[in-house]
């Protein structure tokens, strides 16, 4: 008995995990289970390989992977980031000068290595700025693969700044409406936003840089909240529950408030980040922390609570959690992430309108068989348009005229003068009505009249003269 405990103790010394009383190993604790909960960020293209090179340094307990075409863009990024160059034998180690076919063929074609660097992890983060070659032809080949197999999968996109041309933007909100239905949310942060923080004459790489802090403090925020025990606690198991939905839009944002009226501060810059052209209005899922020390008052927390709720979908599933520590003293923090939310913003390609080809008149049919339309050769043939124009003038020529309004003429009696008086008399003449028999002599009158004149009318021309002399 004394050496098998000897054998349990030497075990116990090189796992570090200790022992039960009956020699076995202990159940891990709930801290020991969220340390297990893989998270890794993969930055796809030039611009999300720089992004994920200065976010690796500032957060632990996730690991990171850059994919590029271009070697040389890869050799710039930090150590602490996996490279992982592909597409040799389509660009030779070059970049892919805006073509997203060739990059959507180089993903694909190394397809199994990809499964490989993706594979068993429970949250998959995509960066991405939309626009360039690569990161508008990869991205969607990588999200399929990371749906496929199982993980979560959470992207945050950028798209290009003004002075980049219409194309590039053109080509980014396509990759959006691709990308959508393969991802379970994504964030859309516009590269105009950061001339809302800082001023117009910064450098451009100091104006990046300051983007790429705010999405580091969200995202350390999200993974704290995740492996951080609290009073009420949120698990991966939360975070699933929230991004078990595909394709919603997600508003992803962590702050820090200190000082008097902390409360207040906080709510307005939870709500309102800087980056987001859209707020968390009428999302439908919500899952949010705060974070502060023991003196965290539970009015501090109803406030907070309720101006978010009121901002959410009525029916929108809802978890919060608050915790402690010991580093935010006299401050608040407050991570949130919101999806479903109300904005529409995949805008595809416009729409053209569609012009109706007008046929030729030897082409267009006659309105009925024995009208046969004329030759344009023909002198007098004038072209069917102006017709139409002139018919179409007409019409409108006669919707414009509105019809008069008819005179009604009121007669007005007035009295004659006293000469007329006299002449009419007071009672006129009533019309006598007639017998039939008086009608039937009237009427045999009449005939023998015309029987007079019809034997004169036979008579000859030259003997009615003499009958008349």
């Amino acid at each position: 008995m004394a050496k098998k405990r000897k054998k349990v103790k030497k075990l116990a010394k090189k796992t570090s995990l200790g022992v039960s009383k009956k020699g076995l190993p202990p159940i891990l604790s709930e801290t020991e289970r969220m340390k297990k909960t893989k998270i890794r960020v993969v930055g796809i293209g030039g611009g999300a390989g720089n992004i994920v090179s200065e976010i690796a340094p500032r957060l632990e307990k996730a690991t990171f992977l850059v994919a590029n075409t271009d070697r040389q863009a890869l050799r710039k990024t930090s150590r602490k980031v996996i490279r992982f160059p592909f597409g040799e034998s389509f660009t030779r180690g070059l970049g892919t000068g805006m073509n997203t076919e060739l990059a959507e063929m180089a993903a694909k074609n190394e397809k199994e290595k990809i499964e490989k660097l993706l594979q068993g992890q429970d949250l998959l983060i995509i960066v991405a700025c939309l626009g360039g070659g690569v990161s508008s032809g990869a991205t969607p080949i990588f999200a399929k693969i990371s749906r496929n197999l199982g993980n979560l999968t959470y992207g945050i996109f950028t798209l290009p700044f003004k002075f980049e041309g219409e194309k590039k933007m053109e080509i980014a909100r396509t990759t959006l409406e691709k990308i959508k239905p393969k991802l379970n949310a994504l964030s859309v942060i516009p590269n105009e936003r950061i001339f809302q923080t800082i001023d117009r004459e910064t450098p451009l790489k100091s104006a990046l840089s300051a983007i790429n802090k705010i999405l580091t403090e969200s995202l350390e925020g999200l993974i704290e909240t995740i492996y951080q025990p609290g009073l009420i606690n949120i698990d991966f198991a939360d975070l699933r529950t929230i991004l078990q939905r595909q394709g919603r839009l997600a508003f992803l944002n962590s702050i820090e408030v200190e000082g008097n009226g902390r409360g207040g501060e906080a709510i307005k810059k939870v709500l309102n980040c800087p980056l987001y052209s859209y707020s968390i209005r009428g999302a439908k899922g919500l899952l949010f922390n705060i974070c502060g020390e023991k003196k965290l008052s539970l009015a501090e927390v109803s406030q907070i609570s309720k101006s978010i709720f009121e901002m959410a979908n009525p029916e929108a599933k809802i978890i919060f959690g608050v915790s402690q520590n010991k580093k935010y003293r006299d401050k608040i923090k407050i991570t949130l992430l919101a999806t479903g939310c109300g904005t529409k913003i995949f805008l595809g390609k416009a729409r053209k309108r569609k012009i109706k080809k007008r046929l030729q008149p030897s082409h267009r049919p006659a309105r009925k068989k024995h009208i046969a339309l004329r030759p344009t050769h023909h002198p007098l043939a004038h072209p069917p348009t102006l017709k139409r124009k002139k018919i179409k003038r007409k019409i409108k020529a006669r919707k414009k005229v509105k019809p008069k309004p008819k005179k009604i003429k009121i007669k007005v009696a007035v009295s004659p003068p006293e000469a007329e008086l006299k002449e009419t008399p007071l009672f006129p003449e009533a019309k006598i009505r007639k017998n039939a028999l008086q009608i039937k002599k009237e009427t045999e009158e009449a005939e023998k009249e015309l029987l007079k004149q019809e034997e004169i009318w036979e008579t000859p021309a030259f003997l009615r003269k003499n009958q008349n002399k």
